[in-house]
């Protein structure tokens, strides 16, 4: 087995836009550098510095030409500041405010390539900042419980095949099951939804659509089989009447009644698209919504214990009824099963 030894140069290169700097550091000296040299003097190849030069020249659109006589490049015209990403106040803190949502994933196999991504985005940032950052640290916060714990060399296979459009095969175990199934996916798409990654994808074998929990799989493989993504496929129009994941082609109207204590935390959020809030006499607000889907609803209803009540339709009326009645069953016994 050969072994690779890493170069010291390796270990020590520069970020792109610091070795950007320092060559454009160079032009202004009216000196000529060329890639030889510059790659010697910052330890890249150059291959390197010739991509950095061809970069700034036409992405960046500085007046850079090569001059045969001299062997090197030169600006044709004063440049008197090198090129950097402006931003706003507003935007500074919506940076900021991204970095502090990081914190969620502390733990977990997203935390380092995450923080990895947020620094290179911050790297275009001047340094003169005239807020205190620091002072910002009283200001923002998150806190988020049971983020999933997803694998991350997984979720990047996933990533990769939904992006090549390449099979996958994985061994699944839905909610209600005990047992692993065999699965056969082309992978669609890829979604978060409250701290828990989805996949959606054609079931081969099932010849349908499907919605797959990253966390309940096991065994994946990406196949060197291709498919073509069907052009009407839209994870936001599958996702339109969805409460949270889960939808079908049947809509449901939803109506919901919140007492005086719920009415206000109610108000305070926009839970769907297709919602309407009415504001009743006494105080409370009625809740109308149109989604494809009642588990999830059902089970939200249910978070708000006796400040919630389903009105309609009927079926999930009679579901949290009948959910009420084994609830009530449960705590009419002790751990033993027998009655209290």
């Amino acid at each position: 087995m050969v072994k690779k030894v890493q170069k010291k140069s390796e270990k020590r290169t520069r970020p792109p836009l610091a070795r950007m700097l320092r060559v454009h550091e160079a032009l202004q000296t009216g000196e000529y550098p060329n890639c030889s040299g510059l790659s010697k003097k910052l330890e890249v190849s150059s291959k390197t510095i010739q991509r950095d030069v061809d970069f700034m020249r036409d992405q960046l659109g500085l007046p850079i030409e090569y001059d045969p006589e001299q062997y090197g490049f030169f600006y044709t015209e004063e440049v008197r500041e090198f090129p950097s990403v402006q931003v706003s106040e507003g935007e500074l803190i919506a940076l900021f405010v991204a970095q502090k949502a990081l914190n969620q994933y502390q733990g977990t196999s997203f935390e380092r390539p995450l923080a990895a991504a947020f620094r290179k985005l911050t790297d275009g940032l001047k340094d003169e900042v005239t807020i205190a950052l620091k002072d910002w640290d009283s200001v923002f916060s998150f806190r988020s419980v049971g983020p999933s714990v997803t694998d991350l060399k997984q979720f990047e296979q996933i990533s990769e095949a939904v992006r090549q459009h390449r099979e996958i095969e994985f061994d699944y175990r839905k909610l209600t099951s005990r047992a692993y199934e065999e699965r056969r996916c082309h992978p669609y798409h890829l979604t978060c939804v409250d701290h828990q990654w989805y996949l959606f994808g054609y079931d081969v074998n099932r010849e349908n659509i499907r919605t797959f929990v990253l966390t309940r799989m096991r065994g994946l493989q990406v196949l060197e089989a291709t498919f073509t993504p069907p052009e009407e496929f839209s994870a936001a129009a599958y996702l339109e009447q969805s409460f949270g994941i889960f939808s079908s082609e049947k809509e449901h109207e939803i109506v919901i009644r919140f007492d005086g204590f719920a009415s206000q935390l109610v108000r305070e959020r926009i839970w769907h698209t297709s919602q309407k809030l009415t504001e009743l006499e006494d105080g409370t607000v009625k809740l109308e919504l149109k989604l494809g889907s009642l588990p999830e609803i059902e089970r939200w209803i249910l978070s708000w214990g006796e400040h919630a009540r389903a009105i309609a339709p009927s079926e999930l009326v009679a579901s949290i009824k009948a959910k009420g009645e084994k609830m009530l069953a449960q705590y009419s016994t002790d751990r033993m099963g027998q009655a209290v």
